[in-house]
C-alpha cells in the first residue's frame, strides 16, 4: 500500500475528484470571492534623520474612515467601512451589502516623539510622520584624519 500526501492541487490523487470540483465552484463564486479577500494595505516604513515614516495604500478611503490610536507604544490605525446600496423597489434578484474593516498596530521605537505624531491622507496613501526625540536624532559631522 502507498501513502500519497493530500495535494489540493493535485486533483488526480483526490479519493472522490468531482467533490473538489463542487467546494472550488461555490468557494470560486464572486460572492465568496469578495468577503474572503483579505482587504489589509500594504505599508511602506522608512526612517530618515529626525521622523520615522509609515505610509499605507489604502486607495478609496476617506479621511474620516480613519482612526489612528496610540496606545503604550503602540500605533493602530483602524478603518471600518460599510456601503448599502438604497433601491426605492423591492424586486430586485440580488442585492449585496458591502462590510469592510481592518487594523494594522505598528510598534515604535523609544526614540519616537509620540507628542509630534502627524498623519495625511493624500491620493490614496495614508502618510504617517513620527518625528524622533532630540537625543535619537541622528547627528553628521566629519572627523578629520589625523
Amino acid at each position: 500500500m502507498t501513502l500519497v500526501k493530500f495535494n489540493p492541487e493535485n486533483k488526480r490523487n483526490s479519493l472522490m475528484p468531482g467533490f473538489n470540483d463542487v467546494f472550488d465552484s461555490i468557494f470560486n463564486d464572486t460572492f465568496f470571492a469578495d468577503r474572503m479577500v483579505t482587504r489589509v494595505p500594504a505599508a511602506n516604513i522608512s526612517e530618515s534623520a529626525d521622523h520615522f515614516h509609515v505610509e499605507l495604500a489604502a486607495p478609496g478611503l476617506k479621511k474620516e474612515d480613519f482612526k489612528l490610536n496610540l496606545e503604550r507604544n503602540v500605533l493602530s490605525i483602524a478603518v471600518e467601512q460599510r456601503k448599502e446600496d438604497k433601491q426605492e423597489e423591492r424586486n430586485y434578484a440580488k442585492r449585496e451589502y458591502s462590510y469592510s474593516s481592518f487594523v494594522r498596530s505598528f510598534t515604535l521605537p523609544e526614540s519616537a516623539d509620540e507628542n509630534g505624531i502627524q498623519a495625511t491622507y493624500n491620493d490614496g496613501v495614508l502618510a504617517i510622520n513620527i518625528p524622533k526625540r532630540e537625543e535619537a536624532k541622528t547627528v553628521s559631522r566629519q572627523i578629520e584624519i589625523k
